[in-house]
């Protein structure tokens, strides 16, 4: 367990590859956990020790019991094969959702995305725009004023077994769109995920994850701390390109960014 303080956590995708990790690291951990699941059958898949509330990110009406006397909220959302619209409602409305739902209660955000998320001229986001429409989600976490760690993934469980050495990196600049770009395994996240939300060190930071040869860190504190953090009042990472620029976003999207959220 760990020596940190313990928190009310609701984890949004526990059903999933990495959110059905994120449940257990966080019971590891000492928290009390809340999954925000669409079925009672999705529910039943989860551990007896976790709070379960059935809700749909892309129905707000159906968030308000998730969200209350939250600490923090775990975003792992996906869309994977949902096209561009799925990209748009889940991977963009499902964050805008929580966020809008959430209204003034101070929880701390830790939101993944995805290593590559501002390439936008790949294969990927040309036939799916997830790219863009995660960093659209990145920036309404940023613009709401709330404490957050930003987690852009490599290719989950790729790495070798003797590879367990956690590395955080910033600016985006792996963009071959394979492996190549870097590997994490999927408990890795979790793990990262999770202990950001009590490190101080892990505050408003972005970073893209990956694992290299040798071993895992015992603490994640000082991986944390080497990292730069965002600039205040910035929409997007330290270091990122910019190439998404605000005057071109749709307009839906500046209505969010301009006063369409309720900030901190």
């Amino acid at each position: 367990m760990s020596s940190k303080h313990s928190l009310t956590v609701l984890i949004v995708g526990a059903t999933g590859s990495i959110g059905r990790l994120v449940v257990a690291e966080a019971v590891r951990q000492g928290h009390a956990v809340r999954a925000l699941v669409r079925s009672a059958g999705k529910a039943a898949r989860l551990p007896t020790n976790v709070e379960t509330v059935i809700g749909d990110v892309t129905r707000p009406e159906t968030l308000t019991a998730a969200v209350e006397g939250v600490d923090a909220v775990v975003l792992t959302l996906g869309s994977e094969g949902a096209g561009k619209a799925g990209a748009e409602k889940v991977d963009y409305g499902g964050v805008r959702n929580i966020l809008l739902e959430l209204g003034s209660r101070p929880a701390r955000i830790a939101l993944m995305t995805a290593i590559g998320v501002t390439n936008r001229t790949g294969d990927y986001n040309r036939r799916t725009e997830a790219h863009d429409w995660k960093r659209r989600a990145e920036r309404l976490v940023r613009a709401s004023g709330r404490p957050y760690t930003i987690v852009r993934p490599g290719w989950f469980d790729y790495n070798a077994a003797d590879e367990q050495r956690i590395v955080m990196l910033q600016g985006d600049t792996r963009q071959a769109g394979d492996a190549s770009d870097g590997a994490i395994a999927r408990a890795q996240i979790a793990r990262v995920l999770v202990e950001s939300l009590t490190s101080p060190a892990a505050e408003n930071k972005t970073f893209e994850l990956v694992a290299e040869q040798g071993d895992a860190q015992p603490d994640l504190d000082p991986v944390f701390a080497g990292l730069d953090r965002d600039a205040p009042n910035a929409l997007d990472a330290v270091r990122d390109v910019d190439n998404q620029p605000l005057n071109d976003e749709p307009q839906r999207v500046r209505d969010d960014l301009d006063g369409g959220l309720p900030k901190r």
